[in-house]
């Protein structure tokens, strides 16, 4: 056999179809085996299996089960009181809630059980949980303690790909409670179809126990050990946020050049997002500085199809009232959140030296 460039280059594309079938293929099987755990969470849950046949009946149930497909997995007992409680926790939820929800739609009864076992209409399995892991869907709603939060984390996991760890990172640091929170004046500045999707794009606190610092560190400092972990940083920003640069040359004239903090670039937004770091607390004069630098990011770096450049301040604390005011009378896009960081004191060989020799 004569294994020339063309053979090789249609080997290649093969194997990359295989891969991507296999994909697939597992995307499927995923698809379908939650699928299935879902209609037998909503036939125990309609069928009011406990009253019906007992408390055991999910522990039979399983039993059962087993016997019957004994190479197949997923019929534990606690796997099969999952399925319950999954489907069981977002049709509660949506009945409290008294309010539709576009993902959820009723099904007709279907003719597996016979007329009369259950009500004519029944919750089916939302489209986007196909995409989110079974383990995954343990996680959102043993933690979760809404239906709003639930779907947040839901679809983060379907559009993004989370790993079970992640997503539980995500939940500790109650990012659904923070997404969206920072106090902007984004409504008054920026269009319409674009203020609340801005507004989306930050949070507040932002995370940054992923950094070392010393006890008295300063701004130069935060900036330093934020940029020397860039790809922590990035995960804590949220998706879709790119690395333009750090302490970027914006100059007006040869005489005039200014060196905003930090500098990225929101690929989906399609604009560019001014970072400034503040190891204090909030003080009125930032908000105006950093307007600034939002007017020279547009006048020198935005280029024709961006959107308007946004400036987000992180301080160490600040005080919303206080915020409210200075953002009032901004021309610019502006938000302030704040940040949380577990912090660590580096002492010098000579305080370590004192210490011994005070014990």
């Amino acid at each position: 056999m004569i294994a020339d460039t063309e053979y090789i280059q249609w080997l290649s594309d093969v194997k990359k179809r295989f891969r991507q079938s296999q994909g697939r293929a597992l995307v499927k099987v995923n698809a379908e085996m939650l699928e299935f755990y879902w209609s037998i969470g909503r036939d125990l849950v309609m069928l009011k299996a406990e009253a019906r046949w007992g408390d055991g009946v999910v522990k039979q149930f399983a039993f059962d089960m087993r016997e019957a497909f004994p190479n197949a997995t997923g019929f534990s007992d606690t796997n099969v009181k999952y399925m319950k409680r999954w489907y069981s926790f977002y049709n509660e939820l949506l009945i409290k809630s008294q309010r539709p929800v576009d993902i959820f739609t009723n099904e007709e009864q279907p003719d597996a059980l016979e007329k009369g076992q259950r009500p004519v209409g029944f919750l089916s399995m939302p489209e986007i949980f196909q995409n989110v892991p079974w383990g995954h869907h343990i996680d959102i709603i043993c933690r979760s303690t809404t239906l709003d939060e639930a779907l947040f984390y839901a679809k983060q996991v379907a559009d993004f790909g989370w790993s079970r760890p992640l997503l539980n990172a995500k939940i500790d640091s109650q990012l659904f409670q923070a997404q969206g929170a920072i106090c902007s004046n984004f409504e008054s500045t920026l269009p319409a179809e674009q203020s609340q999707v801005t507004q989306q794009l930050f949070k507040d606190p932002y995370h940054f126990e992923f950094l070392t610092l010393k006890e008295n560190y300063d701004e130069k400092d935060l900036e330093d050990a934020l940029v020397t972990n860039i790809t922590h940083f990035l995960l804590e920003l949220g998706q879709g946020f790119a690395f333009v640069g750090r302490q970027m040359e914006l100059s007006i004239d040869d005489e005039t050049t200014f060196f905003p903090d930090l500098i990225f670039y929101h690929i989906p937004q399609k604009r560019y997002v001014i970072i400034e770091l503040k190891a204090v607390k909030f003080m009125p004069e930032f908000a105006g500085k950093l307007n600034f630098y939002v007017t020279a990011a547009d006048k020198l770096l935005r280029g024709e199809g961006d959107n308007p450049t946004v400036g987000l301040l992180i301080c160490k604390t600040a005080k919303s009232t206080i915020v409210e005011w200075s953002l009032q009378d901004i021309n610019k896009p502006l938000g302030v959140a704040t940040y949380q960081l577990e912090e660590v004191v580096e002492r010098t060989v000579k305080e370590l030296e004192q210490h011994t020799k005070n014990n």
